[in-house]
C-alpha cells in the first residue's frame, strides 16, 4: 500500500488524521452528551454545524413521501401513483416481532443508551483510523432516523443523495448533532415509529407497512416472528437480501435476525429455531404504482387528474411547487367519475371499436350544469405495448393530448347557429345552399376582413341536396352549402365570439383561426372534451361550465385542500340554447343521427365527418349528460373506406354511422336508472324544401319523420324568412376558398355530416 510503511504502520499524515479524527469526533461526542450546552457552542464556533436550537422542523415529523389515492366519485379506488410507496401507521399497527426484530438487528442497546452508543462510536473510530478511512459506522437506530430523513427531502437528486449519504466525518457530527435533540424532544417509541416508516425495504418499498403489503399481502401488524426478522433482515442491504430474487442470502440473513434476538433474549432459542426452520413463504404483490394500473379503462382519466393538479395555481405558485406537492404524495383526491359512466363508455368502446383497429375511439362525457367529467376512456389502452398509447385522444395537447387534437367536421356547425339566432336570425332562416358553390368572396372578422382568392368551390354530401333550405331541415342533413351561406352573412366575428364563450380552442390551446373552412365546417382540431363541454351548454339553456375533474383533496393527516371550482359563464340566451335543442333533436329523430337516437328520454346531438373520412363524430347530450364520441386515425393516415372496424366492413364511414351507435350505448348505461328530464324546446315550422327521397345511396341522409320540431310550451315560432338575393345560386360576387393573401388558406373544407 502507498500510504502505509513497510511493516503496515500509518504514514504521519495518517496518524495525525486518526488522533484529529478521534479527538473531534469523541470531543463532540462527550461534549453533547455530558456538557450539551457547552458541545452546541463547541461545535457552533467551529462552525461545523449549526446550534442546536435549530434543529430542523422535519426530524420531529418528517414530511414522508407517500402514495397518493385517487377515487372516482362514489369513493371506489381508480389507481394509486406514488414517488415513494409508503404508508405511515403509527407503532400500535406494526407487530411486535417488527419493533423487536429491527431494534436486535440495528440498534440491540437502543433502550439502554441515548442518542449515541458511544462504545459503538469508539470501536468504529478506532477502526476507521487503522483503515485511513471511514470502514465502519456505530449509527445507532436514531442516528439512521437522522441520515434517513435527509435522504428523504434528497427525493430522486442523484447529488443532494450523495450529499446526504457521504461517509465523512462532518456528516457524522451532523448527524450525531441533531440525534442528540431528537432523542430528547420525540422519545424512544416515536424515533422507532418513524424509523420503520421511513426506512427501505427494497422491491420499490418504504416503510415497513408497505414491505409488509409488497412481500406477504398483509399489514405490518399481522407479521409473524419469522416475516418480521426476514424484513428487518432486509434493510443492512435491500439488493443483497432481497427474499424475492435471492431466497438463500435472504435466508441466511433472517436466520442471523433471528439468532440476535435470541442472544439478546427478546425470543427464547426455541422459538428462533422454530422460526429457523421455517420455509421463505412469501405472497408478493407486483408494485402498482401511476395511472397505468387504473381500473376501468380509467388510466387517461387518471392522467388529467395529474396533469389538472400540476398545471392549476390553486396547488401552487409555480410548477415547481406543485410537483412538490404531488410527489410528497399522501394524498386522497376524490375526483368527478362515474364509475357507472366510466364502466358504459368502455363497454361500448368494445362492443364497437377493436384495440387491433386501425383507427381509434375516444369517448368523454361532462355533466351540464356542473362541468364535472364523468366519464373518459379510449379504444386503445394506457400502456406502452403494441396497440396502446399513453396520448389522450380526449384532451387538449397541454393535458396529455395529442398535437393538435382531431378536426371536428360538421358537428361545429351548431356553434354557428347559435351565433347566428344571437344576432337575430330566426330558426327559420332560408338560404338557396345549392349542392356546390364557391366560398364568399370576403367575410367580415373580428379585426378586418377574409378575402378569399383561391378559387376552391365547396359542395353537399349528397348532390341531392340542392335548396332552399329552412335552419330546420340544414341542420338535420348537415347541408355545408346553407352554414357558409349563413356565416357569409353574419361574418366571422360573431362565430369567433360564440366559441369563445364556449371554451372551444384547438387541441393545441390556440384559438381557432377567422377562416370559414374552419369556423363552419369545423376543419381545425379539437378534442372530444372540449366538444363535450361546449354541448352541455345547449343542455344546460346556455350557461358554460368549465370542465372540473376534481371534486376533493385530503392530505395523509385529514387536513382538506382547496379544489379548483367549475366556472359557469353565459353563453347565449335560453331561447337560443332552446331552439339549438330543438334543432339537434331533429337530428336523432329524423335526420343523420337517428342511429344514436335514444328511445326513453329528449336526446339531441350532431354527426360530423371530415375530408378523406379521416375523422368521424357524433357529439350528442341529454339534459342531464353531454358526450362526444370520436372515431378516426390519431395520425390522420387512415381514410374509413373500405374498411373493418369492430370486425364489421365498413364501404364508407359516418358520423351517425359508427359513432353514433357508440354514443347511444354509451349514454344509455350511464343514463341508466336516471330519471327522465325534458328539454325545453320551441316550435318551427317546416321549411320549403323536403329531403332527398328515402332511396337515396347515402346512409346519412335519412327520409324526415312526423316528430321533429314539436315543442312542450306552446310558444310561437321565430316569424320571418330571409333570402338575400345575392345568394340566389351562390352569388356572382362571392370567391373561391382557400385564400391566398387573406388571413385563410386551409382549403375549402369538403366536410360531410
Amino acid at each position: 500500500m502507498p500510504n502505509k510503511r513497510s511493516g503496515g504502520g500509518l504514514t504521519g499524515t495518517q496518524q495525525a488524521a486518526k488522533f484529529l479524527g478521534v479527538s473531534v469526533l469523541a470531543g463532540a461526542v462527550l461534549a453533547g452528551i455530558a456538557l450539551p450546552a457547552f458541545g452546541a457552542l463547541g461545535l457552533a464556533a467551529k462552525g461545523t454545524v449549526e446550534g442546536f436550537d435549530e434543529i430542523p422542523a422535519n426530524l420531529k415529523t418528517p414530511p414522508l413521501s407517500q402514495r397518493t389515492t385517487i377515487l372516482d366519485s362514489q369513493g371506489g379506488p381508480i389507481a394509486t401513483v406514488y414517488s415513494r410507496d409508503r404508508t405511515v401507521v403509527p407503532l400500535t399497527d406494526i407487530s411486535p416481532y417488527m419493533q423487536k426484530a429491527i431494534v436486535a438487528i440495528e440498534d440491540s442497546r437502543f433502550y439502554e443508551h441515548g442518542a449515541i452508543d458511544l462504545k459503538g462510536v469508539l470501536r468504529a473510530l478506532n477502526r476507521n483510523a487503522q483503515s485511513g478511512g471511514v470502514s465502519q459506522g456505530a449509527s445507532t437506530l436514531t442516528q439512521q432516523y437522522v441520515k434517513n430523513v435527509f435522504v428523504e427531502e434528497a427525493g430522486d437528486d442523484p447529488d443532494k443523495v450523495a450529499q446526504a449519504t457521504q461517509q465523512t466525518i462532518g456528516r457524522k457530527i451532523r448527524e450525531l448533532k441533531y440525534a442528540i435533540q431528537v432523542e430528547e424532544e420525540l422519545g424512544k417509541k416515536k424515533i422507532l415509529e418513524n424509523y420503520l416508516n421511513i426506512t427501505f425495504f427494497g422491491q420499490q418499498a418504504y416503510g415497513v407497512e408497505a414491505a409488509s403489503q409488497r412481500y406477504f399481502s398483509k399489514p405490518a401488524k399481522d407479521l409473524k416472528l419469522e416475516e418480521a426478522a426476514l424484513l428487518a433482515g432486509i434493510v443492512q442491504s435491500p439488493s443483497r437480501y432481497d427474499p424475492v430474487n435471492d431466497t438463500t442470502e435472504a435466508t441466511k440473513r433472517r436466520n442471523t435476525v433471528l439468532q440476535r434476538m435470541a442472544d439478546i433474549r427478546q425470543i427464547t432459542q426455541a422459538d428462533a429455531d422454530k422460526a429457523k426452520a421455517a420455509k421463505i413463504s412469501l405472497k408478493v404483490s407486483k408494485p402498482k404504482n401511476g395511472c397505468i394500473t387504473a381500473v376501468n379503462g380509467a388510466g387517461f382519466f387518471c392522467d388529467y387528474v395529474r396533469a389538472a393538479f400540476l398545471s392549476d395555481p390553486v396547488f401552487g405558485k409555480t410548477k415547481e411547487d406543485r410537483a412538490k406537492v404531488w410527489n410528497q404524495g399522501g394524498l386522497t383526491i376524490r375526483t368527478t367519475l362515474d364509475p357507472k359512466a366510466q364502466k358504459a363508455a368502455q363497454q361500448s368502446i368494445k362492443d364497437h371499436v377493436y384495440q387491433s383497429d386501425k383507427v381509434a375511439s375516444a369517448v368523454t362525457m361532462v355533466q351540464p350544469g356542473t362541468g364535472k367529467i364523468r366519464a373518459m376512456g379510449q379504444s386503445r389502452p394506457y400502456g406502452f405495448e403494441k396497440d396502446e398509447t399513453t396520448i389522450n385522444y380526449s384532451v387538449n395537447k397541454g393535458m396529455g393530448g395529442s398535437n393538435f387534437g382531431f378536426p371536428v367536421g360538421s358537428t361545429f356547425k351548431p356553434f354557428v347557429a347559435a351565433a347566428a339566432i344571437e344576432q337575430g336570425k330566426p330558426p327559420t332562416q332560408t338560404y338557396p345552399a345549392p349542392y356546390q358553390m364557391p366560398y364568399p368572396a370576403s367575410i367580415a372578422t373580428c379585426d378586418g376582413t377574409w378575402v378569399n382568392h383561391g378559387g376552391q368551390k365547396l359542395e353537399n354530401e349528397n348532390p341531392k341536396e340542392v335548396g332552399p333550405y329552412g335552419l330546420r331541415d340544414a341542420m338535420e342533413m348537415s347541408v355545408n352549402t346553407y352554414f357558409v351561406q349563413m356565416i357569409g352573412e353574419i361574418g366571422l366575428c360573431p362565430v369567433v365570439e360564440m366559441t369563445d364563450k364556449l371554451g372551444v380552442v384547438m387541441g393545441n390551446g390556440k384559438k381557432l383561426p377567422q377562416e370559414p373552412s374552419t369556423l363552419t365546417l369545423g376543419s381545425d382540431g379539437i378534442a372530444p372534451l372540449t366538444m363535450a363541454g361546449a354541448y352541455a351548454t345547449f343542455a344546460n339553456r346556455g350557461t358554460y361550465c368549465t370542465p372540473t375533474a376534481i371534486e376533493s383533496i385530503k392530505t395523509a393527516d385529514g387536513k382538506s385542500l382547496a379544489v379548483p371550482q367549475t366556472t359557469c359563464t353565459k353563453a347565449m340566451t335560453e331561447r337560443t340554447a332552446d331552439t339549438i335543442n330543438t334543432l339537434l333533436r331533429g337530428v336523432v329523430d329524423s335526420g343523420t343521427g337517428q342511429q344514436a337516437g335514444l328511445q326513453s328520454r329528449d336526446n339531441a346531438g350532431k354527426t360530423g365527418t371530415t375530408d378523406g373520412r379521416k375523422n368521424a363524430w357524433f357529439v350528442g347530450y341529454t339534459p342531464d349528460l353531454s358526450g362526444a364520441v370520436w372515431v378516426g386515425s390519431p395520425t390522420q393516415r387512415v381514410e374509413m373506406e373500405n374498411i373493418t372496424i369492430g370486425g364489421v366492413y365498413r364501404p364508407q364511414v359516418f358520423g351517425g354511422q359508427v359513432p353514433g351507435p357508440i354514443w347511444k350505448d354509451a349514454m344509455s348505461g350511464a343514463l341508466e336508472g336516471v330519471p327522465s328530464t325534458p328539454f325545453n324546446t320551441v316550435h318551427i315550422p317546416d321549411g320549403p324544401k323536403q329531403r332527398p327521397d328515402e332511396g337515396d345511396d347515402d346512409d346519412e341522409d335519412e327520409k324526415p319523420g312526423d316528430n321533429r320540431g314539436n315543442g312542450n310550451g306552446g310558444q310561437e315560432p321565430w316569424p320571418g324568412i330571409s333570402i338575400p338575393p345575392d345568394l340566389i345560386g351562390g352569388g356572382n360576387n362571392r370567391g373561391q376558398a382557400n385564400g391566398g393573401n387573406g388571413p385563410g388558406g386551409n382549403g375549402p373544407g369538403g366536410n360531410f355530416p
